[in-house]
C-alpha cells in the first residue's frame, strides 16, 4: 500500500486457502494478467502478458516482455517456467514497465517468486494432495538450524496426475501431468549485520507431450473431429522431456543504519526435448521434433539507502545467456523435411538507480533511471531435406537426401542500448491514502529472426535484425483504506505508447510457383504505434470479523495503430495478442471457529472471467489469416471466446494451526475454455491437411488437501 506502483501480491497462505498449485494460476487475483501454458513442451513453458505487452513465441530469438524472477534471479527463458507453487512466502506482479529498482529491464512488468528464508527452530512440514484424475501430490519441506548462525534447509514436490485426455492414435495419457522438483539451501548469519544464502533448485517434467485437439476432420474423411476436446491423434510421439535448474549465492551487508550492499549471483541452464505435431493426426505431416537448450549467469550488486527524508536503492547487473536449439518440419505429403536450428546469445550490462526525496510528511517525489547496453549474437541456419526428417538433426537418418540451404547465417550481430527514466510524484493526504502518479519507459533490445528465408530474401533485410520495442507508460493510482481500514481500494489509470512493436507473422507460402504452399515464411517486424489504455481496480471488504470480499478488475483498449508498409497503413490487418478487453474476479471468504475448540473453518467461492481475446497478433476468426476464404467445411473460430471460472474451497485448521485438511473445487460448471491453438490451413494447404487445433484449460476437478507442521 505504500508503494506508487501497481502490484498485487498473494501469500502462501492465500494460495493454500484457494488450492492455487502453480504460478499461472495467480493470474486471475491480478488485474490485466494473462499467465498460461504453451501449447507446447507438455504445458511446463509460461507465455505471460501484463497490459498487452509479452511474448508469445517461446523461440530462442525472443526475449519475455514480462520478467519472471526466483528470489531476485531473472529467469531468461520461458521453457520449464509454469512454476509449482511449494516452499512459498508469497507472489508478487507489478504491472508496468520495470528497470530501475533490481534486475534485468522489463517491458511489460514482472512476477516474483519470493521462498521463504529458513527458521530459527527445526521445521518439518508434510503435505499430501488426492484428487481426480488419480491425482497424487507429495510435498515435503524442513529446515535444521545448525548452530545459532548456520542453518540449512530444503523442499521436495512431486507431481502426479492421469491425462483428462487420450491420444487416440497412441493409447497414451495426454494432458497428465510428471514433475518432480526440489530445492536446496543453507544460510549463514555471522553477525547480526552480515546474511549469506546459497541455494540449487531442480525441475524434471516428463509429462507427455500436448499435441492439441483439432478443429477439422482430415481431408480424406477418415479422422472426424474427436468427442473430447482433451483428446488427440497426434503420431509425432508423446515423450516429453524439460529440465530445469539452477545455483545462486546471495550476500547481504548492513553497513549501517541508513546502507546496505546487496550481490546476487546466478547460474540457471535447462533442456527440452519435446514432439510437437502440428496437425494432430497419425500421419506425419507438420510433425517437428525439437530441441532447445538455454544457460544463464547474472551477476547484480545493489545499494540501498535509507535516510531521513531520502530512500533508494542503485545497483549494477550482467547477464550473459544462451539459447539454441534445432527442429525438423516433417511434411509426409510432400516427401520433404525443413530443418532449422539457431543459437543466440545474450550479453546484457545495465545501470540503474532510483531515489525517493520526501519534501514534506506528505508528498514525495521519486526519479529513476536506467541505462542498457544490449549485445545479441545469432546464427540461423535453414536447410531443405528429401524424405521425412532430416540428417542435421538426426545424424542416424540415412534414408533423407540433403536438398538445399535456404538460410546460413552465421555470425549476426547487433548493438542495442537506450537510457530509460522514471518518474513519479506521490501525495498522502493522511497514513490512510496514497495519490500518485507516474510515468516509466520501457526498452527491450532487437533481435534476429530465428525462422528466416535467405533465399527469400534477395535484399538480405533478415541480416539487420528486428530493432528495439519502446514502450512509455504513464499511470495515475490511488492506494487507500477507509472506514477503519474495513476497506482497501486501489485503483490505477494508465495509458502506454508502444513503437515498434516486435510482431511475428508465419504464413505458408509457394516456394516453386506449383500451386503449393511447401514451407513456412516467418517474418518479424517492428510495427510503427501501438496504444493500451486502461483502468485497474483491486479492493477487499472486511464485512466483519468473519466475512470477507476481495476481487479485481481490469479494462484495456489495446489497439495497433500503425504499420507502413509500401506507403500504406495496414494496421487494421492486425490485433493485439492474449488481451482480453475485460476480466476480473470476486471472491467471498467465510472464516470462524468451531464450537468447543475444535479448530477453525474456512470456505472460499470464487468467480473469474475474462473476455474473448486473440492468441496471436492476426485474428483467427474461422478464416484463413488476412483472408475472408473460409476453410473446408468452415472452420470454427480458434480465438478463445469469453468465459467464467467458478471455485469452492474449504479449510479446516487444527486448534494448534499444525494440522490442514482442505478441499478444492475448481472449474464446478466444467466450462470448456480454450488457452491455446495453431492455425496453419489455408485454401492451398501445407501438408495433406495443415493444422488447426485447439488447447484447453482443466475441467473440473476436486482437490483433498492433507497437511500438518512438526
Amino acid at each position: 500500500q505504500e508503494t506508487p506502483i501497481a502490484i498485487t501480491a498473494v501469500n502462501a497462505e492465500m494460495l493454500a486457502a484457494r488450492g492455487q498449485t502453480d504460478i499461472s494460476q495467480v493470474a486471475a487475483q491480478a488485474p490485466n494478467v494473462t499467465l498460461r501454458p504453451q501449447p507446447q513442451n507438455g504445458g511446463s513453458g509460461l507465455i505471460a502478458f501484463i497490459r498487452g505487452v509479452g511474448q508469445q513465441d517461446p523461440l530462442w530469438g525472443f526475449e519475455p516482455g514480462v520478467g519472471l524472477y526466483v528470489d531476485d534471479v531473472y529467469i531468461a527463458r520461458p521453457q520449464g517456467a509454469i512454476l509449482d507453487i511449494f516452499d512459498l512466502e508469497r507472489i508478487e506482479v507489478l504491472r508496468g514497465p520495470q528497470g530501475t529498482l533490481y534486475g534485468r529491464n522489463t517491458i511489460g512488468g514482472a512476477i516474483k517468486y519470493v521462498t521463504k528464508r529458513l527458521a530459527d527452530e527445526p521445521e518439518l512440514k508434510v503435505k499430501y494432495n488426492i484428487g481426480s484424475y488419480s491425482q497424487s501430490d507429495g510435498i515435503v519441506t524442513g529446515s535444521l538450524p545448525i548452530g545459532d548462525t548456520f542453518a540449512i534447509g530444503g523442499a521436495v514436490a512431486q507431481y502426479t496426475r492421469d491425462g483428462f485426455g487420450t491420444n487416440l492414435f497412441t493409447g497414451a495419457e495426454h494432458y497428465n501431468k510428471d514433475v518432480l522438483a526440489y530445492r536446496v539451501s543453507a544460510e549463514w548469519t555471522p553477525t547480526s549485520d552480515l546474511f549469506f544464502r546459497i541455494a540449487y533448485d531442480k525441475t524434471d517434467d516428463s509429462s507427455n507431450a500436448k499435441h492439441g485437439h483439432r478443429l477439422l476432420p482430415s481431408a480424406d474423411g477418415m479422422f472426424p473431429v474427436t468427442d473430447n476436446v482433451y483428446d488427440t491423434r497426434g503420431g509425432v510421439g508423446d515423450s516429453n522431456s524439460v529440465e530445469t535448474e539452477g545455483y545462486s549465492l546471495t550476500g547481504e551487508w548492513n553497513v549501517n543504519d541508513t546502507i546496505t550492499l546487496k550481490s546476487i549471483t546466478a547460474y540457471r541452464e535447462g533442456s527440452t526435448l519435446t514432439p510437437i505435431d502440428f496437425d494432430a493426426l497419425p500421419q506425419q505431416d507438420l510433425d517437428v521434433p525439437a530441441y532447445y537448450n538455454d544457460d544463464q549467469f547474472s551477476q547484480e550488486f545493489q545499494l540501498l539507502y535509507s535516510g531521513d527524508r531520502l530512500s533508494g536503492v542503485a545497483g549494477v547487473y550482467y547477464l550473459d545467456g544462451n539459447a539454441n536449439g534445432a527442429f525438423d518440419l516433417v511434411l509426409q505429403s510432400l516427401g520433404l523435411t525443413v530443418y532449422q536450428a539457431g543459437d543466440q546469445t545474450k550479453e546484457n550490462l545495465s545501470i540503474y538507480g532510483d531515489f525517493t526525496y520526501d519534501l514534506t510528511d506528505q508528498w514525495s517525489v521519486s526519479v529513476g533511471g536506467r541505462y542498457t547496453e544490449d549485445k545479441t549474437e545469432a546464427d540461423v541456419i535453414r536447410e531443405a531435406w528429401l524424405g521425412l526428417g532430416s540428417g542435421s538433426l538426426d545424424p542416424t537418418n540415412t534414408t533423407s537426401l540433403f536438398f538445399a540451404t535456404q538460410t546460413s547465417y552465421l555470425g549476426l550481430t547487433r548493438d542495442d542500448n537506450q537510457f530509460t527514466p522514471r518518474v513519479s510524484v506521490s501525495y498522502k493526504p493522511h497514513d490512510d491514502l496514497n495519490l500518485y502518479a507516474t510515468y516509466a519507459q520501457g526498452f527491450k533490445a532487437g533481435g534476429f529472426d530465428p525462422r528466416a528465408r535467405e533465399d527469400l530474401d534477395p535484399l538480405g533485410l533478415s541480416r539487420e535484425g528486428f530493432a528495439p520495442e519502446i514502450v512509455d507508460s504513464f499511470e495515475i493510482g490511488m492506494k487507500g483504506s477507509f472506514f477503519d481500514d474495513r476497506l482497501l481500494l486501489n485503483t490505477a489509470v494508465f495509458r502506454a505508447d508502444y513503437s515498434d512493436q516486435q510482431i511475428t507473422v508465419q504464413s505458408g507460402a509457394d516456394a516453386d510457383n506449383d500451386g503449393t504452399n511447401d514451407t513456412f515464411v516467418s517474418s518479424v517486424f517492428n510495427a510503427g504505434k501501438s496504444e493500451y489504455t486502461g483502468l485497474e481496480l483491486e479492493g477487499s471488504w472486511f464485512i466483519n470479523d468473519n466475512f470477507t470480499l476481495s476481487g479485481n478488475l481490469g479494462y484495456i483498449d489495446a489497439e495497433i495503430t500503425e504499420i507502413i508498409s509500401n506507403g500504406t497503413n495496414i494496421a487494421s490487418s492486425f490485433v493485439t495478442q492474449n488481451t482480453p478487453e475485460l476480466q476480473g474476479q470476486v471472491s467471498l471468504n467465510y472464516t470462524g471457529q468451531l464450537s468447543n475448540d475444535r479448530g477453525e473453518i474456512s470456505f472460499t467461492g470464487t468467480v473469474s472471467g475474462r473476455d474473448e481475446y486473440h492468441l496471436f497478433n492476426v485474428e483467427n476468426s474461422g478464416f484463413a489469416p488476412g483472408t475472408n476464404v473460409s476453410f473446408p467445411g468452415g472452420g470454427p473460430a480458434l480465438d478463445p471466446e469469453g468465459y467464467y471460472l467458478v471455485d469452492l474451497s474449504a479449510v479446516w485448521t487444527s486448534p494448534s494451526g499444525k494440522y490442514r485438511v482442505g478441499l478444492h473445487g475448481r472449474n464446478l460448471t466444467d466450462q470448456q475454455y480454450r488457452i491455446g491453438g495453431y492455425n496453419f490451413v489455408t485454401p492451398s494447404q501445407l501438408g495433406a491437411d495443415g493444422a488447426y487445433s485447439a488447447f484447453y484449460g482443466p475441467p473440473r476437478t476436486f482437490t483433498l488437501s492433507l497437511s500438518a507442521d512438526f
